[in-house]
């Protein structure tokens, strides 16, 4: 993940990084040794070390006392992915630092409509709440998770009275890029109880009125930032790349100098030297290693595949991301996991959604690995590690390679019971609160039981708003007077997009028809959309994927988009209750034939 980082900040002109090394500082030191970052032009790499570190603020402490940081600075994590320049965001930062010195940093955010019944984002974080001055895009207040579930929000009168002019967000991203002068680092320093950069940081800057520093945010639009931190952001993230919203920084683009990677239709990238059956297949947005080898009647969709893996007959992998050298024997069955590098999957073994295998873990024939479970060559601590960002770990890496297995070694200690016959592993035991809250940030989706759960809890809670009209206010009243015409547009723009790329999910994750309306219906509670915008978006969705499967004109196009409607055209069903609803269809599709003038898509709206 360092690597999409530092390509990042490369292509936005940085010229000097340094990378703080705390949890597993010698794998990150000699990783970056031996990369490409070593001998750049104009741009250097340089790793600082510590031992003793427990968290950002004792990093960003250390930093302060080495004295290696003189003017402003960009600080970032090193799993972020992100292609926006940082030009503008830069000069707006420098702008009010001549106007107000205490103006010590600006936060990139984002658009990013959390789920009405989950309470999360796609990236599985919490639901953030924001407030900002609408004219100087000053931060006023800062919560990544509130504490009333329902979502509610208690402001102090005083606050309201400082502030009368605020915009109130639980609709914005952070994106964890921060812009710094370096007064932040002396900050850290003075106050030696910041740890966290947001819970303590943040929140003491906007709390403390003797200091008068400020933070202001810069939002962006086109561009493209997020932050890999839980298993979930690391599974939609890594959709994003494959489906080029990244770009340049995809994988064959940015990274195939050393290892060409083709792209072919549907999304599917190939490295080298791959070895496949004719009778396997490969589906769209699925990534393959180099020097891979495929199977007989091997069925591969929506993954990612590493280099040097070996993957036998009769086997079905949906939705997992395999790394390095990992071999799966004959009819092992895999869908939404994570293997690491030199996993074994025996003949016959079966991975349930949501399982991550460790480092060379070997799962034994037919066995079953339980949803949601985590398995290590490492027994599992009897005392959980602090839950701070950088924790020292090098005592006990948590990796445990080929070398370490030689001659036959195993882990004494391993019950094989516990991964089946010959297998070698430890499975991690959860607490009834971590399963259940194991959803939130898996790689699986999140399972049926639980959406039904949700969306009941969310109905409930409406059915008694209703129920007190004096705090439910009239549709006209809710919405703010100033909100123009283009403001609506704009978030009708903005649902049209989401059903599309939920419904482009389905369709390629083979996702079942009662899961998309669930999807479909948090978002339209999200967005407060009517049954009709449901209806027409999904319609615009359908017709949209039957123009982008075949490239050809005439009735090729129109067989196209007829196998479209007929196979997901009954999704429209619960949203078209009346005649008005169904000419809210035609009439998205007289504006789709208007919209563009493209030859292609009048052609078939014709026939």
């Amino acid at each position: 993940m360092i690597d999409y980082t530092l390509a990042w900040l490369e292509s936005a002109d940085v010229e000097e990084v340094f990378v703080f090394c705390c949890s597993h500082s010698k794998q990150i030191i000699n990783y970056l040794n031996k990369s490409k970052w070593v001998n750049q032009p104009n741009f250097s790499v340089t790793t600082i070390e510590s031992h003793n570190c427990i968290s950002a603020g004792d990093a960003l402490r250390l930093i302060y006392e080495r004295n290696v940081i003189q003017g402003d600075f960009i600080l970032v994590s090193g799993d972020t992915v992100s292609n926006m320049m940082l030009t503008q965001a830069l000069q707006e930062h420098k702008e009010r630092r001549r106007k107000d010195n205490n103006a010590v940093m600006t936060m990139v955010i984002k658009q990013s409509k959390p789920s009405q019944i989950t309470r999360q984002t796609r990236l599985g974080t919490d639901e953030l709440i924001m407030a900002i001055d609408p004219a100087t895009k000053q931060l006023l207040y800062y919560e990544d998770k509130a504490d009333d579930q329902k979502g509610t929000l208690t402001l102090d009168k005083s606050f309201l009275a400082e502030n009368p002019s605020l915009s109130l967000h639980n609709d914005k991203q952070d994106c964890y890029i921060d812009i710094c002068s370096p007064e932040v680092l002396s900050l850290f320093t003075d106050n030696f109880d910041y740890q966290h950069l947001r819970r303590h940081f943040v929140k003491g800057l906007l709390v403390d009125d003797i200091m008068g520093t400020k933070i202001f945010t810069h939002e962006i639009h086109s561009s493209y930032a997020a932050r890999i931190d839980n298993f979930r952001s690391y599974d939609s993230i890594s959709k994003d790349i494959i489906q080029r919203w990244t770009y340049p920084l995809v994988p064959d683009v940015q990274f195939s100098n050393n290892n060409p990677t083709k792209l072919e239709r549907h999304g599917i990238y190939r490295a080298s030297n791959i070895t496949q059956s004719r009778s396997s297949q490969v589906g769209p947005f699925t990534y393959i290693g180099k020097d891979t080898i495929i199977g007989n009647n091997t069925v591969i969709s929506n993954s990612v595949v590493g280099d040097g893996c070996k993957i036998a007959n009769n086997v079905a992998i949906d939705g997992c991301y395999i790394w390095n050298n990992v071999t799966i024997q004959d009819g092992c069955k895999l869908r939404h996991a994570i293997l690491c590098d030199g996993v074994v999957m025996k003949p016959g073994a079966v991975l349930e959604p949501g399982v991550v295998l460790s480092y060379n873990v070997v799962v034994g024939q037919e066995f079953i690995v339980p949803g949601y479970s985590k398995v290590s060559l490492l027994p599992q601590p009897v005392k959980e590690d602090s839950d701070e960002e950088l924790e020292y770990a090098d005592s006990n890496p948590g990796i445990i390679t080929n070398n370490n297995l030689e001659n036959g070694d195993s882990v004494n200690d391993c019950d094989v019971s516990e991964i089946g016959e010959n297998g070698r592993g430890f499975i991690w035991s959860m607490s009834e609160v971590d399963h259940e809250e194991e959803w939130r940030h898996s790689v699986a989706p999140i399972p049926e039981s639980k959406l039904i759960e949700l969306t009941q809890a969310v109905y409930e809670d409406l059915d008694v708003l209703i129920q007190d009209d004096s705090f439910l206010p009239l549709s006209d009243v809710r919405e703010s007077d100033t909100e123009s015409d283009d403001d609506n547009r704009d978030e009708s723009q903005y649902f049209e997009k989401e059903v599309e790329a939920t419904f482009l999910r389905a369709v390629h994750e083979n996702v079942k028809d009662d899961h998309i309306i669930l999807e479909v219906n948090s978002l339209r509670l999200s967005y407060n959309m009517a049954s009709e915008n449901c209806a027409s978006a999904l319609f615009y969705s359908m017709m949209k994927l039957g123009l982008d499967t075949r490239d050809n004109f005439g009735n090729d196009l129109v067989k196209s988009a007829n196998n479209v409607i007929s196979k997901w055209g009954k999704l429209l069903k619960p949203y078209l209750q009346c005649v008005d609803d169904e000419i809210e269809v035609i009439m998205k599709f007289e504006e789709m034939c208007l919209e563009s003038g493209k030859e292609r898509g009048l052609r078939i709206f014709k026939k």
